[in-house]
C-alpha cells in the first residue's frame, strides 16, 4: 500500500507540474502573440529601469553628495533632469518617421564627430580627473562621446541597409563605415576614454556582423581590435594595474584592486534579501564611484540577490525583445538598427555586472539607466525610443494600428499611425537585375556575405497554397480579387488586403514576403 501510494503521489505531483508549465506557456504565448507585445514590453522595461535607476542613484549618491556639496539630493536632482530630457528624446524618437530618421543620420554623424574634436580643445572642453571629455552647458555636463553612439547606430544601419544588393563587395561594406569609426575611436582615445572606445567597437562589430561580413574577415577584425585594446590597457599605468590585479599578479587590496574587492564585500554583505533600501554601508566612502560604475554592488547589498537577479532578468528580457523586433522587422534598416542597439545595451549591462562580481577586469563601462550619468542616460533612452519605434513598425503592429483603435497608450501619447514598409517598383526591378547580373558576368562578389545577413535575420515566409509566384497556375493568376478583412483582437491582427487564387496578399503577408533574402529594398 505504501509503495502504491508513493507512486500515486509522484504521478499527481508530476501532473501538477505539467499543468503549471502548460499554464505558464499558454500565458506567455498569449502575451507574445499580441500585435503590440514588443512595443509594450519595451515601454515597460524602460519605465522599470528608469525608476529603479533614479531610486538607486538617490540611495548611492546621498553620502557623497552631502560630503561634497552639503546636500544629499544634488546628484539625484541632476540625474532627474537628464532622465526627463531623456524621456523627452524617447518620445521624439518614437514619433520620428523612418524616412526622416534616415535622412538626418548623416548630418547627426557629422555634428557629433565635430563635437568630439571640439571637446579636445583647451578652453572648450572641461578637464576633470585627467580627462577632457565634457562640455558644460547651463551647469550640466554633456559628453559628446555618448552622443556619437546613437548617431553611429542610426547612420551605420542606414549606410549598410543601402548596400541592399546581394552582390555588394566587401569594400562597399567596410567603406566609409570603418574609416569613420576609426576616426571616432582615435578622437575618444585622445580624451582619453577606453571604455567608450570599447562600446564604439561593439557597435561597429554588431553592424558588420548583422550586415553579413564574412566570418573569417569578422574574426580578423575581432582579433585586431582585441589586440589594440590590450595594448592600450597596458600602455596606461592605472589600466595595466587593473588588468594585473584581475589576473592575480598584483595583490594590493588598498591599490589597484581596492574597488573590485570592496564591491564583492558589498555583494556578500547583501546576502539573499539585502540589508534594506538606503541601508548600504559601502556607500559611506568605502566604495568609490558607488553611484556610477559600481552601482550594481549597491543594488546587491541593499536589495540582495533577489534585486540583482531582477536587474539581470530585465536586461535579458530586453535582449529577447530587441532581437524579436529585429527578426520581425521587414525593413533592412530597422533590422540592423534594432539588432545593433540591442547588442550595445545588453553588452554594456553584462560587462558592467561582470566586472562588479569579479568575472571581468574593471573597464569603467556604466550600467545602462542605473548608473549615474546624465548623457549616458539620455542616449540610452534615445536608443530605447528607436527600439520602441521599430516595434510599432512590425507588420502585425502596423496592420493592427491601421485597422483598429490606437489603444490607451497610443491615445495618451498622441502617436501617429506607423507607415507600412513598401519597397518601390524601381528597387524591386533593380534587385531582379542584380540577381541575374553575377550569374551572367561570372565575377566574384560578396554575395555569400550578404546572404548570411538574411540567414541571421530570416523569418519563415508565409505559406503560399498556390505555390511560389513563378509557378502559379494561369487559373490562379486570372482569379478575381476580393477584399478581405480579418481582425481578431484576442489573438492578434491577421491582416487586411486581397486574395487571389487562394493566395494571401494582405498587408502582413505582403510584408512577410519582403523578408525574402533576395530583396534589400530601401525606404
Amino acid at each position: 500500500m505504501s509503495a502504491q501510494s508513493e507512486v500515486t503521489d509522484r504521478t499527481s505531483a508530476r501532473t501538477r507540474r505539467n499543468s503549471v508549465h502548460a499554464t505558464v506557456s499558454e500565458a506567455l504565448h498569449s502575451l507574445l502573440s499580441r500585435p503590440l507585445a514588443s512595443y509594450h514590453l519595451v515601454l515597460t522595461i524602460t519605465f522599470l529601469l528608469t525608476v529603479l535607476g533614479l531610486v538607486m542613484v538617490l540611495s548611492a549618491s546621498s553620502v557623497e553628495g552631502y560630503s561634497k556639496d552639503g546636500s544629499a539630493y544634488g546628484l539625484f536632482a541632476t540625474q532627474v533632469i537628464f532622465a526627463m530630457l531623456g524621456l523627452t528624446v524617447f518620445y521624439v524618437m518614437l514619433r520620428l518617421p523612418i524616412r526622416l530618421m534616415r535622412r538626418v543620420a548623416a548630418p547627426m554623424m557629422v555634428i557629433t564627430t565635430v563635437l568630439l574634436a571640439l571637446v579636445l580643445i583647451p578652453g572648450i572642453g572641461t578637464l576633470s580627473q585627467g580627462a577632457r571629455r565634457w562640455f558644460v552647458v547651463g551647469g550640466l555636463s554633456v559628453q559628446p562621446s555618448e552622443l556619437v553612439k546613437v548617431a553611429l547606430c542610426v547612420w551605420g544601419a542606414h549606410l549598410l541597409a543601402s548596400r541592399r544588393r546581394e552582390n555588394a563587395s566587401l569594400k562597399e561594406l567596410l567603406i566609409p563605415l570603418l574609416p569613420v569609426a576609426l576616426l571616432i575611436c582615435v578622437l575618444i582615445i585622445l580624451e582619453p576614454n577606453l571604455s567608450t572606445t570599447i562600446t564604439i567597437a561593439i557597435i561597429v562589430g554588431a553592424l558588420l556582423w548583422f550586415a553579413g561580413l564574412p566570418v573569417k574577415v569578422f574574426l580578423g577584425f575581432v582579433v585586431a581590435g582585441a589586440s589594440i585594446a590590450v595594448l592600450l590597457a597596458l600602455v596606461e599605468g592605472y589600466r595595466s594595474q587593473r588588468v594585473m590585479s584581475f589576473l592575480g599578479n598584483i595583490d594590493d587590496p588598498q591599490g589597484a584592486g581596492y574597488q573590485a574587492r570592496q564591491a564583492r564585500f558589498a555583494l556578500a554583505n547583501g546576502g539573499v534579501f539585502g540589508v534594506g533600501l538606503g541601508q548600504s554601508s559601502a556607500k559611506w566612502n568605502y566604495l568609490p564611484n558607488a553611484h556610477n560604475d559600481f552601482i550594481f554592488a549597491i543594488i546587491g547589498e541593499e536589495l540582495g540577490l533577489i534585486g540583482g537577479l531582477l536587474v539581470v532578468i530585465l536586461f535579458a528580457v530586453l535582449a529577447f525583445v530587441g532581437f524579436r523586433i529585429a527578426v520581425r522587422s521587414v525593413d533592412p534598416f530597422l533590422r540592423l538598427m534594432t539588432a545593433t542597439i540591442t547588442v550595445l545595451i545588453t553588452a554594456q549591462a553584462f560587462i558592467n555586472i561582470g566586472y562588479v562580481i569579479g568575472l571581468l577586469p574593471v573597464t569603467g563601462i556604466q550600467l545602462p539607466l542605473l548608473s549615474a550619468g546624465g548623457t549616458s542616460t539620455l542616449t540610452i533612452l534615445a536608443m530605447l525610443g528607436l527600439l520602441a519605434s521599430a516595434a510599432r513598425h512590425e507588420p502585425e503592429a502596423v496592420a493592427a494600428l491601421g485597422a483598429g483603435e490606437p489603444g490607451r497608450v497610443g491615445r495618451w501619447l498622441r502617436l501617429p499611425s506607423p507607415v507600412p514598409y513598401r519597397p518601390s517598383r524601381a528597387d524591386m526591378l533593380r534587385d531582379r537585375l542584380d540577381r541575374r547580373g553575377p550569374a551572367r558576368s561570372g565575377r566574384r562578389t560578396a554575395a555569400p556575405a550578404a546572404s548570411r545577413w538574411t540567414r541571421r535575420f530570416r523569418r519563415r515566409p508565409t505559406d503560399d497554397p498556390a505555390g511560389s509566384a513563378g509557378r502559379r497556375s494561369t487559373r490562379a493568376r486570372q482569379a478575381p480579387r476580393t477584399a478581405t478583412v480579418r481582425v481578431d483582437y484576442r489573438t492578434g491582427y491577421s491582416g487586411s488586403g486581397r486574395t487571389a487564387g487562394g493566395r494571401d496578399t494582405s498587408v502582413a503577408s505582403r510584408q512577410s514576403e519582403a523578408r525574402r533574402p533576395s530583396t534589400w529594398p530601401r525606404r
